[in-house]
């Protein structure tokens, strides 16, 4: 009789410490649970908005254009500066290209589907600085000395628009690296803008 009490204790014990164990798993996914949840919330707070992928969408249209310009050089004109400032725009840019496109592809957004910019009824032709068809059709009748001061002023218009969307995406972003690559539009830009104009005034 002893022997089956005793018995029964331990089966009792034994699913005591199982009650016990369970509350602990509970109380110990609860704990985990709500020790995440703020890095999730913050995660999200500082994941990307509806700007970000607006920004990302307009410069990759952008970028692309002005690729196009520079790609116009090497056959309409033999100015070592121009000839020069076209490579590293397009060196710059089309890495760019390739980051916001992942970015969009990261954040489930649909990439840019316009031609580059060559189409002003596309709706990317209202972006600032933006080329219409027919200017950029403008710009690859010319050659020499016509061409390249017709590049330089559009380009200069070009990068203006593209300072200004940076500048937009500054204020407006939440993405950070989107919005570093806004400040890194802004400060690469700004000097092509004014070595640039400095080509206008000694050509």
């Amino acid at each position: 009789m002893m022997k089956k009490s005793l018995i029964g204790l331990g089966v009792a014990g034994v699913a005591a410490a199982a009650l016990l164990a369970g509350c602990g798993g509970d109380s110990a996914g609860t704990q985990h649970s709500s020790t995440t949840a703020p890095p999730s919330a913050a995660g999200q707070q500082a994941g990307h908005n509806q700007q970000d992928v607006k920004f990302a969408q307009d410069m990759i249209a952008h970028h692309q254009q002005a690729l196009d310009m520079a790609a116009m050089i090497p056959a309409k004109s033999t100015n070592p500066k121009v000839t020069d400032l076209g490579k590293r725009i397009a060196a710059a840019q089309d890495p760019e290209i390739r980051t916001m496109t992942e970015w969009l592809a990261k954040w489930g957004a649909t990439p840019a589907t316009s031609m580059p910019g060559m189409d002003h009824g596309s709706g990317h032709g209202s972006m600032p600085g933006m080329m219409t068809a027919e200017e950029m059709a403008k710009l690859n009748g010319a050659t020499g000395t016509e061409f390249e001061r017709t590049w330089l002023d559009m380009m200069i218009k070009h990068h203006q628009g593209a300072v200004e969307m940076a500048e937009v995406q500054q204020e407006k972003g939440s993405d950070a690296g989107a919005k570093q690559l806004a400040q890194d539009v802004i400060a690469a830009q700004q000097a092509e803008i004014t070595e640039m104009q400095n080509l206008l005034k000694s050509s």
